[in-house]
């Protein structure tokens, strides 16, 4: 009867701290969203905590004005949906490759693979490399200089090394080729671990900033995130004895642009939640 007290109050406690962690993380979001479509002397007054004061929308009809944004929408969508097809294919053969145990040397591959998750090469000569193949300033190395992550590979190595050898027999008795296998056995069981592995993938994708920044030139290759830093830094570089209302109004407009960049990311989540809970926990089964 103790233990089972005790047990009681100890998920009560984990409960409370769970709960005031996720309230803070989830604050700065909330915060932002009140923020996007509150007046702006309500946000300069500091009255905007958990609800919107004086509902306005005129941040997000300024938002969807600017010809900027709309560019970088297209380009990251299709950085995002292009670039996560490349990486799951990519990862998907590796993977499969990688779980076969009549391949030989695999074990040296797959510390190899691993090795590159610690020992990376730099920035520097990174972008030196990107620089001599010809790429800087390419839909191209975006979408291909980033097609595979040694993490994602080993995890869906694992999903492929839990599937039963048995059906795997089965089909090569009855003349099924390795494409087959691959195919018509291992891909349709694997519909969690590859949902849990593209989420990541995808996720990366959208935030893309950093590679994006240093090496587009292109204004029109941007996406959405780089295009929001820009716009950050040129209401930066404005010069000093603006009004406060008219700070505070870009204030209000980076909030919303900070809301639509974030806002298909958090809506498609819920629908592959189930999908990632699983294959993470597939994926650990095996090492």
């Amino acid at each position: 009867m103790i233990i089972g007290k005790s047990t009681k109050v100890y998920q009560v406690l984990i409960n409370i701290i769970a709960g005031l962690i996720a309230c803070l993380t989830i604050y700065p979001f909330i915060y932002v969203l009140m923020s996007s479509i509150s007046s702006p002397d309500m946000v300069a007054a500091g009255k905007v905590l958990l609800l919107p004061k004086e509902i306005t929308f005129a941040a997000y009809q300024k938002v969807f004005e600017q010809k900027e944004i709309w560019i970088g929408y297209g380009n990251t969508i299709f950085y995002t949906a292009y670039g996560t097809m490349v990486n799951l294919f990519l990862t998907t053969c590796g993977a499969y490759a990688l779980s076969r145990k009549e391949l030989r040397g695999r074990t040296f591959f797959t510390i190899f693979i691993a090795l590159t998750m610690w020992f990376k090469p730099g920035m520097i000569p990174q972008y030196l490399n990107y620089k001599e193949l010809g790429l800087l300033d390419t839909r191209t190395l975006i979408v291909w200089g980033f097609g595979i992550d040694a993490f994602n590979v080993i995890l869906l190595r694992s999903f492929f090394e839990s599937v039963p050898k048995s059906i795997d027999e089965a089909a090569r008795i009855d003349g099924a080729s390795q494409f087959q296998v691959l195919t018509k056995i291992y891909l349709p069981l694997s519909k969690a671990a590859l949902a849990t592995v593209g989420l990541f993938y995808a996720v990366s994708r959208w935030n893309g900033y950093f590679w994006a920044m240093i090496t587009l030139r292109d204004s029109n290759k941007y996406p959405l995130q780089v295009v929001l830093k820009s716009f950050i830094a040129k209401m930066s570089d404005e010069v000093n004895g603006i009004d406060v209302v008219s700070e505070l109004s870009q204030q209000t407009f980076i909030y919303a642009t900070i809301v639509v960049a974030v806002l298909p990311i958090v809506m498609i989540y819920p629908y592959i939640q189930k999908y990632f809970v699983k294959g993470v926990m597939i994926g650990s089964l095996k090492g």
